[in-house]
């Protein structure tokens, strides 16, 4: 039986790797909770069947690779192996658990090792000549397993694990069969399947926009005020060159156009683009603009690559969906190469924010066109 839950086990956390083909990194330090229920397998010694129970844990993302998980848990089961017995096995735990990060995808197998303390209670009437057993053992409890979380958003998601648990219970069934009651403390080895939700809490606010302002237009030529007297031929007004418009560049913060750690458009980000569509339907003589998406250094250097292409690739779409033709974009990541905040000595949340203004795109034209200071330049 043991071996089938960690077969089914392993089974499901390989079948969820295909929902998480175009996951986004979702690290940011959060502190969740994890309630959920669990099936237990128990140890033959035991003479008890198989049970379940619940528990709720709260966990913390401590680093990209390893959270931290810790809280009560309640197993109980019925007495099933002695003719004519009955009565109830219970067991109460209070644990830490270190979890190995496999991924920061939505989709985050892990390993586990863990250790606290455990409540087993034995509860059975045995018929005469036996007295019964009623008695307990409060002990160390240690485990070790795998599993997997998948994030369906920023603040919710689910995980499934399975664990072999070993604790200290005091029995002695095996003597209260032939009468004699003898109780001694044994090892026990027990197996759990748990299946828990996780709410996530304590995202970092949207930090604002940061854009290059506009350079003032420049000031219209005003003619010269007629005078009464004759004057001399007024030399002829000096006719403005034509000169080319200048692009503005714009530099968007991520979390306006994302939140956090997506690559997917909120609704709120496409006015600030529309200014961008606007501008390129204006002046057709920009014939190459570059998106250039950057991402802060949380994270391994390639997945922050990946992610900082996929951001910069979803604003050419959706600047192309608004009409402009795709020939005169060009989309590319920068990943963490080019940070304009470097937060040297800090962690945790202050250092997500810190980084803020390294997650960020930048929209601007690949061939700077010249701005003569003459009137009639826009």
């Amino acid at each position: 039986m043991k071996k089938n839950l960690i077969q089914i086990a392993v089974a499901a956390t390989l079948g969820l790797t295909v929902l998480s083909a175009s996951a986004d990194d979702m690290y940011r330090g959060a502190w969740y909770a994890l309630p959920g229920i669990s099936y237990m397998d128990t140890d033959s010694d035991l003479n008890a069947g198989n049970g379940g129970g619940a528990f709720i844990k709260f966990g913390k993302e401590i680093s990209p690779s390893w959270d931290i998980q810790g809280g009560l848990g309640y197993n109980t089961s019925n007495e099933n192996d002695i003719p004519g017995a009955s009565g109830r096995y219970k067991q109460t735990t209070l644990g830490l658990d270190a979890l190995y990060m496999l991924s920061r995808d939505k989709f985050r197998p892990f390993v586990l090792a863990g250790a606290g303390v455990a409540r087993n209670k034995l509860a059975y009437t045995i018929p005469a000549p036996n007295n019964g057993l009623s008695d307990s053992k409060t002990g160390w409890m240690a485990n070790v397993g795998l599993g997997a979380q998948y994030l369906v958003s920023d603040t919710f998601g689910l995980q499934a694990d399975v664990r072999q648990q070993w604790s200290r219970a005091k029995g002695g069934l095996d003597n209260n069969l032939d009468g004699t009651n003898i109780s001694h403390s044994e090892t026990i080895s027990n197996t759990l399947l748990s299946l828990g939700g996780i709410f996530r809490f304590g995202a970092p606010a949207p930090m604002p926009e940061v854009a290059v302002a506009a350079e003032p237009a420049p000031a219209a030529y005003v003619a010269p005020e007629p005078v009464a007297e004759v004057a001399p031929t007024p030399a002829p007004i000096p006719v403005a060159e034509p000169c080319k418009p200048k692009f503005e560049n714009v530099t968007i913060s991520a979390e306006k156009l994302f939140g956090f750690d997506t690559s997917k458009l909120q609704e709120g980000s496409k006015p600030i683009l529309d200014e961008v569509v606007a501008q390129l339907k204006a002046h057709p003589e920009f014939k190459l603009v570059m998106v250039n998406g950057h991402t802060d250094r949380i994270g391994t250097e390639a997945y922050n690559q990946k992610l900082s292409e996929r951001r910069a690739n979803e604003v050419k779409n959706y600047i192309v969906s608004q009409g402009i033709d795709a020939s005169r974009l060009q989309a590319v990541g920068k990943g963490e190469s080019e940070p304009v905040a470097v937060c040297k000595g800090v962690k945790g949340k202050k250092l997500i924010e810190c980084l803020a203004p390294n997650r960020r795109v930048v929209i601007s034209d690949q061939e700077q066109h010249k701005v003569e200071s003459q009137t009639g330049c826009n």
